[in-house]
């Protein structure tokens, strides 16, 4: 059985699982090793067990607890060349673990995991799409805009993780300094609650029938809005909550809740 657990999600750090209830995947290990493990052992799961880490770029809000927690368990990390660059220049990648490529796609543990390239203020980053049997979930992220390329990637997904990263209003109106709040606006920042929501009603025309708001910003947008904007634009296209759809947003630390897929 297929599942999907945001361990954390926003802009504090940002790590998801995906797998089974024996063994499965980290995308991003955006918090520390011991706040991961003790997040894996919250849903049942042993972190000797992650057979493989996929990091989707370099900033700390995602690879904070990698060096650590990759060289304790020894477990293989993949990524873009240009990431796994930014990373070796930074130090985490000290030998301890193994560091691969993502030029194709990989089979882990009887997962097939591919990457697509996000446009983002990053050496080179990369969203997720993985396959348990019949069951595909895609992590998209850190993105500042949709673009057909990656639509393409993701669509006919069961499960999609989506950054709905902030309000328009309440960036533009808040403390941020004008060239971050540019910088968030860009084509390479982040993607807004409006922007988010449109991507979805085009995903739920694909197939895909479960959604996980992420990285929401932790001051520039608050869990209820992002739900919102997204449940009224699917709401809108005469899609029905819990017949055609589930909409869920996900918390900045999981409790132990696992979703199904």
């Amino acid at each position: 059985m297929a599942r999907f657990c945001p361990l954390f999600s926003g802009s504090k750090g940002n790590s998801m699982y995906v797998g089974t209830s024996q063994s499965g995947v980290l995308i991003d290990v955006g918090m520390s090793a011991k706040q991961t493990t003790l997040a894996l052992e919250r849903i049942g799961v042993e972190p000797q067990n992650v057979k493989a880490i996929f990091i989707t770029h370099e900033h700390s809000d995602h690879i904070k607890g990698l060096r650590v927690f990759a060289s304790k368990y020894g477990t293989q990390v993949y990524s873009s060349k240009g990431t796994l660059s930014a990373l070796d220049e930074s130090g985490v990648l000290n030998g301890k673990f193994l560091a691969n490529e993502m030029s194709s796609g990989v089979e882990v543990d009887g997962m097939y995991i591919t990457s697509f390239r996000t446009p983002h203020d990053s050496r080179e980053s990369v969203g997720y799409v993985v396959t348990l049997g019949d069951r595909k979930a895609a992590v998209v992220t850190d993105l500042g805009e949709m673009t057909d390329d990656i639509m393409y990637e993701i669509s006919g997904c069961d499960l999609v993780l989506i950054e709905s990263n902030h309000d328009i209003g309440m960036l533009e109106n808040g403390d941020y300094p004008y060239f971050l709040k540019r910088r968030i606006l860009s084509n390479k920042g982040h993607l807004s609650n409006d922007s988010c929501a449109s991507a979805v009603t085009k995903l739920l025309e694909s197939g895909t029938t479960r959604f996980v708001l992420g990285h929401l910003s932790g001051e520039n947008n608050i869990p209820e809005l992002a739900y919102q904007n997204t449940y009224s634009a699917l709401v809108e296209c005469g899609a029905v909550e819990g017949k055609d759809f589930l909409l869920s947003v996900a918390p900045s630390c999981n409790n132990g809740e696992v979703m199904i897929f």
